[in-house]
């Protein structure tokens, strides 16, 4: 079957008046409209295509590439609004609807929301909502301490960042971990820093524990040399101006210090730290 929402290679079987038909290994078809043919081609060639339902809710297909596809979390755009819900740009010509029940807040012409895909299966349409977290599962989770991981923000609580991990898993980045400007819907690697009993994932944007060490130690060397070896920083400096100058922890700070001391690389004087020759 030729799944809605999903990028499929597909063997050309024949030319018609709309298009070109399109089928799978299993003998499924799909109308390649004529807009977007190759300008040559041959029968039993292969091509890449998205699959939705054009305006007339019959499945095509399409070269063009849409911004996220079915089971996917993206940044989107909304482009209108009507009595019957609201339609977001996903980079295909057909817009992607959003019904009203599915809208954490009613969406406004203009404004960009983190959403989900999915197919409705009372309706056989791809829509999309912006409950994103109802479509987030950690009951099985597939991260372990310390992995790289992808992240998408979706939005701001007391605590710090929620964060979708590899779009599967939701996750926490503490206040105390953001280093750098954050909006909903920035994609960025992180690292799961810990996993609790009941499941919730600590998120860092920089590896936990000592395994963060060695890095924020080169960026102290490296900032080190672009001020002539000299900074006016020291652990008795403001958190505040750690996380301003250095985009990390003031413990992450004297963990790295610590680490140059002792490999005597650098000297921690009452005035800062200097760069040994």
């Amino acid at each position: 079957m030729i799944q809605l929402g999903e990028f499929h290679n597909l063997i050309i079987i024949r030319e018609s008046d709309h298009g070109i038909y399109l089928e799978n290994e299993e003998g499924d078809e799909v109308l390649l409209p004529n807009k977007y043919v190759p300008e040559s081609w041959m029968v039993y060639d292969k091509l890449d295509v998205f699959v939705y339902l054009d305006h007339e809710e019959r499945p095509v297909a399409t070269t063009l590439k849409p911004k996220i596809k079915r089971d996917q979390f993206g940044n989107l755009t909304c482009v209108e609004v009507n009595k019957f819900g609201a339609f977001l740009d996903w980079g295909l010509e057909k817009h992607l609807f959003v019904p009203f029940k599915e809208q954490v807040i009613p969406m406004k012409k203009g404004e960009e929301y983190l959403v989900f895909c999915y197919l409705d299966l009372e309706t056989e349409r791809l829509a999309a909502s912006s409950k994103v977290h109802s479509f987030l599962d950690n009951e099985e989770l597939t991260v372990k301490p310390f992995e790289e991981v992808d992240l998408l923000v979706s939005n701001e609580t007391e605590l710090g960042f929620n964060v979708i991990i590899n779009q599967l898993h939701l996750g926490l980045i503490y206040h105390d971990d953001v280093f750098k400007p954050l909006q909903i819907g920035d994609s960025l690697k992180g690292f799961i820093k810990k996993i609790r009993e009941d499941h919730k994932i600590d998120v860092s944007l920089q590896r936990p524990g000592y395994r963060s060490i060695e890095p924020n130690a080169q960026k102290i060397l490296d900032r080190l040399k672009m001020a002539g070896g000299f900074m006016d920083i020291s652990d008795k400096s403001n958190p505040e101006e750690i996380k301003n100058r250095l985009q990390m922890s003031k413990k992450s700070f004297k963990k790295a210090a610590g680490n140059l001391y002792k490999q005597r690389l650098i000297d921690i004087k009452p005035d800062g730290i200097h760069l040994k020759d």
